[in-house]
C-alpha cells in the first residue's frame, strides 16, 4: 500500500497546509493563505504569453479608474516628488505613469517585462504591488524581498481580490478570480494580518481589494 503524498509546507509561513477547498488547491492552517499546487502552474513560457493578452493601457480610462483603488490610498499618505516602485508593472506599465503624471519619481520591476535588477538594489519611500502578489509562487520570499525594499516610514500597497474561506456562502471552487491560470496565491484578510504581524507593519484595509502596510520604525 502506498503512502499518502506528505502535504508541502505553505510558500508564505512554512506552517501545516489544511483542507483543500478545491481540487487542486491547498489552505494554511496557520497564515490563511490558498495556494495552488505547483505541478499545476503554467510553465514560465505559458505565463508570459498569458499576461501579453492583457490590455493594459495607459490610455484606458477605465483600467485607470480600476487602478486608482491603489492610486488614491497611496497618495493620500505619501506626497510627491517620493519616489516610488511598481513592483510587478507588466507588459504596459500604467499606475507607475499616473504617479508620474501627479509628481512622483517612479521606478519598475517585473521579473518578466522590466528584470532591472538595479531597481531591487535600493530602498523607496513607497512599493506598489497592483494585481501582482497573486501570481508569487514563492510568496514567503516576495513579501520578505518587498519588505527590504521600503524604507522606514514607508508605505507598500498591495491590490488584490481577497476572499474569507468562513464567509457564508462562499465557494471557493466557483470564484471567478481563481480561473486565471496565473492566479496561485489567494489571500484572506487574516493572511494581510499575519503578514503585518510577521514583518512588523501597521495595516490598514481600503475595501475589498487594498491592502496599505506601513513599516515603522523597529
Amino acid at each position: 500500500m502506498s503512502r499518502a503524498a506528505t502535504p508541502l509546507p505553505c510558500p508564505l509561513c512554512g506552517g501545516c497546509t489544511g483542507r483543500e477547498p478545491h481540487p487542486g488547491y491547498t489552505l494554511c492552517e496557520t497564515c490563511g493563505l490558498a495556494r495552488l499546487a505547483p505541478h499545476r502552474r503554467l510553465t514560465p513560457a505559458a505565463e508570459r504569453a498569458h499576461y501579453l493578452t492583457h490590455e493594459n493601457d495607459p490610455g484606458d480610462e477605465r483600467y485607470r479608474r480600476f487602478l486608482e483603488r491603489l492610486a488614491g490610498p497611496m497618495m493620500r499618505r505619501v506626497v510627491p516628488p517620493a519616489h516610488g516602485l511598481d513592483y510587478g508593472s507588466g507588459p504596459g506599465p500604467t499606475l507607475s505613469v499616473m504617479l508620474q503624471e501627479r509628481g512622483y519619481t517612479m521606478s519598475l520591476y517585473d521579473p518578466f517585462f522590466a528584470p532591472d535588477a538595479a531597481a531591487l538594489a535600493r530602498q523607496y519611500e513607497f512599493v506598489t504591488c497592483s494585481e501582482t502578489a497573486e501570481h508569487f509562487h514563492q510568496p514567503g520570499e516576495q513579501f520578505a524581498r518587498l519588505d527590504g525594499l521600503v524604507r522606514t516610514g514607508g508605505w507598500l500597497g498591495v491590490m488584490t481580490c481577497l476572499f474569507d474561506a468562513g464567509a457564508p456562502g462562499f465557494d471557493f471552487g466557483d470564484w471567478w478570480y481563481r480561473r486565471d491560470p496565473t492566479h496561485v496565491c489567494f489571500y484572506q484578510p487574516r493572511t494581510m494580518r499575519w503578514l503585518a504581524e510577521r514583518f512588523g507593519w501597521r495595516v490598514t484595509f481600503e475595501g475589498a481589494t487594498v491592502v496599505m502596510f506601513e513599516k515603522p520604525a523597529r
